[in-house]
């Protein structure tokens, strides 16, 4: 079995709160693993800012032509980053774009996502207001394994979110980003407890 932290890096193209969600439990010594390298496909997301306030290596990624995917040259230099910096797990943290060959093939099942359904209900953009159109009764976020569809791979784990009369899409991933930030420190530990 191996041992140590596991060594990750963090791709996002917003915020980061799932980010900042992850560096507090390893910060907390609820998570044993440590951010080698913070990615984005933004120049301006928060998460690179919240990544350098912490000491972490932080870059954005050359302009991509595509809005949905990286160019194959763009994402195989993404993933010689990551190698670079001994990377051994990737964690998708509000990551807007498909994942596709050159980083599937170098971290196989080494790439975990988190989305803000109980999938695979709601896969693509703005699971929460899908969720509230469709007005159904749960809610909640999913971690999985990534492949090369949107939001297809195995699931690992959920955490279930109710919607309350008069939610707005708005209410709803508040409370859903809450669930997220609690559940992808836990998956993350738990892999750090059983991976070989």
């Amino acid at each position: 079995m191996t041992t140590g932290p596991l060594k990750l890096g963090v791709i996002g193209s917003g915020k980061g709160s799932n980010f900042e969600a992850i560096a507090l439990a390893i910060a907390e010594g609820r998570l044993c693993a440590e951010v080698r390298l913070v990615l984005s496909d933004n120049p301006r997301a928060g998460i690179l800012d919240k990544a350098r306030a912490l000491g972490i290596a932080a870059e954005a990624l050359p302009a991509s032509k595509f809005r949905t995917k990286l160019e194959p040259e763009i994402e195989t230099a993404l993933a010689q980053k990551l190698l670079d910096a001994e990377v051994e797990w990737v964690v998708l943290a509000g990551y807007m774009r498909m994942i596709k060959a050159p980083l599937l093939e170098r971290f196989p099942r080494r790439i975990l996502n988190i989305h803000p359904s109980l999938l695979p209900a709601f896969p693509g953009l703005e699971a929460w207001r899908q969720a509230c159109e469709a007005r159904v009764s749960v809610s909640g976020c999913t971690v999985h394994w990534v492949d090369a569809g949107m939001d297809t791979g195995e699931i690992i784990a959920q955490a279930e979110v109710p919607l309350l009369a008069g939610d707005t899409p708005e209410s709803l991933h508040a409370r859903i980003q809450v669930a997220e930030h609690a559940l992808y420190p836990k998956v993350l530990s738990e892999l750090a407890a059983t991976r070989r």
